[in-house]
């Protein structure tokens, strides 16, 4: 039953991932550049100010696909510890490879989770910090039809109006068992490192605000690329 009542808030939450206009819609390096390892756990968050919100727009979407021979993993380094996000090329080349340029980009720094709801799904990627900004593009992979939106998996946010699998810059990483959402969101990756840290984010929520209670801020998302 829950998953018909957040049906409506996923409009909202999912509403702005793509070119910066308003809607209804529902990942630090080592030194040496690795990811976090799996035997990481959540810290305790830092209580940080927000960072000044900015601009969206003004990127290009990538002239080129990601080498289909290496594995891309995103790096988030956040407030609360770092988690990492192995992009699924299969299922979302067009995307992740706009993730990868908006990441190298800088794009997703200093930005925070402006929306955090309980038990369902963290959404950050919005620059704006308004859940109404973007890079100023869209990218499109649809889902398969039997997409299952369960814990760990990182989706693509976008309007009720836009096709299945449109995607912009935001992005939610679902923290329910199964979120139960239709087959609409591009997936575009999973958690596969420092879920704990995830579920800890997940925890500052507001349930009827569905804002976060803190701030919870990406300091910065780095891309791992390997063979």
């Amino acid at each position: 039953m829950r998953a018909l009542l957040l049906l409506p808030a996923v409009a909202a939450l999912l509403a702005a991932g793509c070119g910066g206009s308003p809607g209804d819609a529902p990942q630090a390096t080592t030194a040496a550049g690795s990811a976090p390892s799996g035997a990481q756990r959540a810290q305790a968050c830092r209580h940080v100010p927000a960072p000044a919100p900015r601009e969206g727009g003004g990127a290009r979407p990538p002239a080129e696909r990601l080498d289909p021979g290496k594995t891309y993993r995103l790096v988030f380094s956040t407030s609360c510890g770092s988690f990492a996000v192995t992009l699924d090329q299969t299922r979302a080349p067009a995307t992740s490879a706009s993730l990868v340029a908006l990441a190298r980009a800088g794009f997703f720094d200093a930005t925070v989770f402006h929306r955090i709801v309980p038990g369902f799904v963290i959404q950050g990627g919005d620059p704006t910090q308004s859940g109404a900004g973007g890079p100023g593009y869209r990218t499109a992979d649809a889902p398969p039809a039997g997409a299952r939106y369960v814990e760990g998996v990182v989706a693509m946010a976008k309007t009720q109006a836009e096709p299945p699998g449109t995607a912009g810059s935001q992005f939610f990483v679902v923290t329910a068992a199964d979120a139960g959402l239709p087959p609409d969101y591009a997936i575009v990756g999973t958690v596969t490192e420092g879920l704990g840290v995830v579920e800890q984010i997940g925890a500052l929520g507001d349930p009827a605000t569905e804002q976060p209670t803190q701030p919870v801020v990406i300091d910065t998302v780095r891309v791992v690329e390997r063979p």
